[in-house]
């Protein structure tokens, strides 16, 4: 796919969804860590549904490490790996308060060195709180990238490093956004909607549906 494929993929994913955002409902910086943590394998409407009830009762890291972890899992029971995503959550809760002074930092570094938080977590808190021109890789945008060969790679890492040189930099700040959100409603996983895409033309996909 050459360069100007790829500017009017984006240009057209624009001008369809001129601010799109996460799905996911949060507060702050650190609400959205947390929900971005329980997102994984579970969808943004289950984490929805958690965070409903958590953050009206805990939405700091102090709040949270006072319930505790049966406390938190009570809240939370509802997401799947409940038991692992409560203990890193209160462990990454305490690092906040000792290291970062109850802040979520703005350097992927340190928010990779909390417990739960991978190079994804990273990218997403990165991109939607702070602003940071990050693409984080889910299988959404794994299959958007390499179905329509916008950013084809064996691995999440190399379809995000592909997706960072070839995005033009005018569409990278919400680059991550359009793609979660085209691959979540259109380019689903089984049966692609191609006959309602607005990319149709410029993909290059082998197999369109009718």
């Amino acid at each position: 796919m050459n360069a100007e494929k790829r500017a009017d993929i984006f240009r057209r994913l624009k001008e369809n969804n001129p601010h799109p955002t996460t799905e996911l409902n949060y507060n702050s910086s650190f609400e959205l860590l947390i929900a971005v943590i329980l997102s994984a394998q579970a969808t943004d409407v289950g984490v929805n549904k958690a965070t409903a009830r958590l953050f009206p009762v805990a939405n700091t890291p102090e709040k949270i490490v006072a319930l505790g972890l049966e406390g938190l899992k009570d809240h939370i029971k509802t997401i799947g790996l409940y038991n692992t995503k409560a203990a890193n959550i209160i462990k990454t809760c305490a690092m906040l308060i000792k290291q970062h002074n109850s802040e979520v930092p703005e350097q992927r570094e340190a928010l990779e060195s909390l417990p739960g938080v991978g190079r994804k977590t990273a990218n997403v808190v990165l991109n939607t709180a702070f602003g940071q021109p990050t693409i984080a890789v889910d299988t959404h945008i794994f299959r958007v990238s390499n179905r329509t060969q916008l950013a084809k790679g064996a691995t999440v890492e190399k379809v995000e490093l592909k997706l960072l040189k070839v995005t033009p930099n005018e569409y990278k700040l919400d680059a991550h956004h359009w793609l979660i959100l085209h691959g979540r409603y259109t380019c689903v996983a089984r049966k692609p909607r191609c006959a309602s895409c607005i990319i149709e033309d410029l993909c290059e996909y082998k197999d369109k549906t009718e």
